[in-house]
């Protein structure tokens, strides 16, 4: 099988400390050619980036920004203009179905190229409570203390 060729523009670290992942979706975005561009040289900010489905069942990621591109004209982008995210009518009545029940966001994670072409990963997600984030570093912790004294007992 061939290789794959991905190319990771922008990720969301945050949403993975913030969220419970439930599902994950790939999705592709709409883009204008200095978008495009402006990618390519790696200005992209996903910091408070949110998607959601609208009333005529499309899928839209909101304040993405994508810095305008340096050398463009007077046709420059919006940087945090809503985008179309593509994704398959299932996949799209899927995520209507899901984000109707209480508390599940849509959250993108990463922005990449895959063989030439700009996708998004797209999570199913919850928001934890603090005490989750708690729970989680604590754990997190444990585990890279077992780690320590396992290499140091290995020596």
């Amino acid at each position: 099988m061939a290789e794959q060729k991905i190319k990771i523009i922008a990720e969301n670290r945050k949403a993975r400390h913030d969220f419970t992942i439930y599902e994950t979706f790939e999705a592709g975005i709409a883009l204008t050619g200095t978008e495009v561009k402006s990618l390519r040289a790696g200005k992209a900010n996903m910091k408070d980036s949110y998607a959601q489905v609208t009333r005529q069942a499309e899928v839209f990621v909101y304040n993405l920004h994508i810095s305008p591109y340096d050398h463009g004209n007077i046709f420059n982008h919006d940087p945090l203009r809503s985008r179309r995210l593509l994704l398959h009518r299932a996949e799209i009545n899927k995520l209507i179905g899901k984000v109707k029940e209480k508390g599940y966001a849509l959250v993108p994670l990463k922005l990449y190229f895959k063989h030439g072409l700009v996708k998004m990963e797209l999570a199913l997600a919850v928001g934890k409570k603090l005490y989750d984030k708690r729970q989680d570093m604590a754990k997190r912790d444990a585990k890279r203390e077992m780690e320590r004294a396992l290499k140091d007992r290995n020596r």
